[in-house]
């Protein structure tokens, strides 16, 4: 190994970190396959000094979740939902989400629409949780996770659930437990986890790094 390899290993990096958004030149792109959804393109990229890759990926419209809480400071319960998930093969416990398919839809609109047909709640008080890549290698999806308090039953509404919506269980969970669940490998849905989590560390700093619901969309979406 050379000085300067062992140089970069034990290199430290600024606390201040952020991710560089900063596409990198496409030569051509192909659509490899086109969904009912979402399609899957294949781009020939340069990277540079490592020259040029082909890389296949899902080209994704951008989603929305949410974590709505209820209950006293300290013991806050947050909405799950559980339905089918077919690739998976599973019945997981997740968030109320949803499809940014609308053009241009404001997303905390979309996160109050996805609550409301989901788990027939509405929320008065939202804030930005988190943005998260949810598969950086294999997707362009970026998923903002929303969080809505003052929570209260939502007005009756005409959407009607099909699908596996159709069978859609809700119900509510201590904060705290639900962390138990994440950490004991009993929950396994990532956008979930993400803002269980998040929340959990939101929480423990009283609410400060909470971001306005309006704040702007990351720069590199297809979204934006």
């Amino acid at each position: 190994m050379s000085e300067q390899d062992q140089q970069a290993i034990h290199q430290r990096l600024d606390p201040d970190l952020q991710d560089r958004i900063e596409q990198q030149p496409v030569i051509s792109r192909t659509n490899a396959y086109q969904g009912r959804v979402w399609n899957v393109v294949s781009d020939v990229v340069d990277l540079g000094g490592a020259g040029r890759v082909t890389r296949d990926y899902v080209q994704h419209t951008g989603a929305v979740a949410v974590i709505a809480l209820r209950g006293d400071a300290g013991a806050e319960e947050v909405a799950l939902i559980r339905q089918y998930r077919h690739p998976v093969q599973a019945f997981d416990w997740e968030i109320p989400a949803g499809l940014l398919d609308k053009p241009r839809e404001d997303p905390r609109v979309a996160a109050a629409r996805e609550l409301r047909e989901e788990s027939d709640l509405d929320a008065d008080t939202w804030n930005v949780l988190l943005d998260t890549f949810t598969s950086p290698g294999a997707t362009s999806e970026v998923i903002r996770i929303f969080l809505a308090r003052d929570v209260h039953p939502a007005p009756a509404h005409d959407f009607v659930r099909e699908g596996e919506e159709a069978d859609i269980h809700t119900g509510w969970l201590s904060l705290d437990d639900a962390i138990e669940a994440v950490m004991s490998g009993r929950m396994h849905n990532g956008p979930a986890i993400a803002g269980i989590l998040a929340t959990h560390v939101a929480r423990q700093r009283d609410w400060a790094t909470l971001r306005p619901a309006d704040s702007p969309w990351p720069e590199h979406s297809a979204y934006r």
